[in-house]
């Protein structure tokens, strides 16, 4: 069986093309990503902005192209937090449908971090039966306390590194007050999270961290030209580490940073607000280092799809894949 994801998230929309015989691990033939900042002003008023629409269905076609040309018999796409928040997703799906021939189906914030843990596991055989994971994306970052893959306890967040560089960081480089301005709603969002949904972290727990920015600090870390996801997974980040590579980063101004060797053109823009993130769930959760995983959301899409647990929905169920009990779309603060 030949199968394609697409992870259509606020900042990025990554393809995946791969086979299975159902026996043995996926053999991936394809992979790709493109930033196209879906989420760009979507706040205050919740609404996708004309031309993010039109930079992500571009993709959405070019990819279902790929993937077609691949051979593969199932294209899967996923939306993440833009699509849960945005009032009008209703045109996006319609026009990712029309326009590209891709149907989006759109996943609650839970449903999200444990398709993100399925992908850690299988790039990290290794690690640790318990683990807490961090997903940190453009319009949310989730967190989740698991054993295996039973989730223990989880929390989706409106903390993304797209939403709060749009809504604090405007220096370039940013000022000192707009870069505590990020610190602090991180810190207390996640002081939060501490307290009530992760109380139960404990300090022989490994810290896990997946998605865009923790892959781009690795990466600078080591100064990666081309990217290499085999030396990104299992790199290990320390505390002091983040906090000193945020400090380059944040103290440069965009053009600059633009340049750093392993930091992605397109994402410099957002990386500060990324590591500010990163380096406040550490502290709000006693962690001094992180494991880095390239694996996260789109492989675990891929395993999912796979397993043949929840993807065989009839057409009029398209677009409104089910929430999480209890979960509403919108801006957690």
């Amino acid at each position: 069986m030949r199968a394609a994801v697409i992870d259509v998230g606020t900042n990025t929309v990554r393809l995946l093309v791969a086979e299975s015989d159902g026996r043995s691990a996926p053999r991936t033939l394809l992979a790709a990503q493109e930033i196209t900042r879906l989420g760009q002003g979507l706040l205050p008023a919740r609404e996708l902005q004309p031309e993010p629409i039109r930079r992500t269905v571009r993709v959405l076609r070019r990819y279902r192209e790929l993937a077609e040309a691949e051979g593969a018999a199932t294209i899967l796409a996923v939306g993440t937090s833009a699509l849960r928040e945005a009032g009008n997703r209703a045109a996006f799906l319609a026009a990712a449908r029309d326009e590209a021939g891709v149907e989006v189906a759109v996943i609650g914030g839970e449903e999200e971090a444990r398709l993100a843990l399925l992908g850690v596991r299988a790039g990290l055989p290794g690690a640790a039966a318990r683990l807490v994971m961090m997903d940190i994306g453009g319009g949310s970052t989730e967190l989740l306390l698991a054993d295996g893959e039973t989730i223990l306890a989880m929390v989706s967040t409106g903390l993304g590194a797209v939403k709060l560089t749009e809504s604090c960081l405007h220096g370039d480089p940013p000022l000192p007050a707009e870069l505590e301005s990020v610190r602090r709603r991180a810190a207390e969002r996640l002081d939060r999270a501490q307290a009530s949904e992760l109380r139960d972290i404990r300090p022989p727990d490994a810290f896990v961290g997946t998605a865009g920015t923790v892959t781009s600090l690795a990466a600078v870390d080591l100064a990666l030209v081309p990217y290499d996801a085999a030396r990104v997974t299992g790199h290990r980040l320390t505390r002091a580490r983040v906090a000193q590579l945020l400090h380059r980063l944040a103290s440069l101004p965009l053009a600059d940073r633009r340049q750093v060797p392993g930091l992605e053109p397109a994402r410099a823009d957002i990386i500060v607000a990324g590591g500010l993130i990163c380096l406040a769930a550490m502290d709000a959760l006693g962690f001094s280092a992180l494991t880095v995983s390239d694996g996260g959301l789109r492989e675990g899409i891929l395993l999912d799809l796979l397993r043949r647990r929840r993807w065989h929905l009839p057409p009029e169920a398209r677009g409104q894949m089910p929430m999480s009990p209890g979960e509403q779309p919108g801006l957690e603060t």
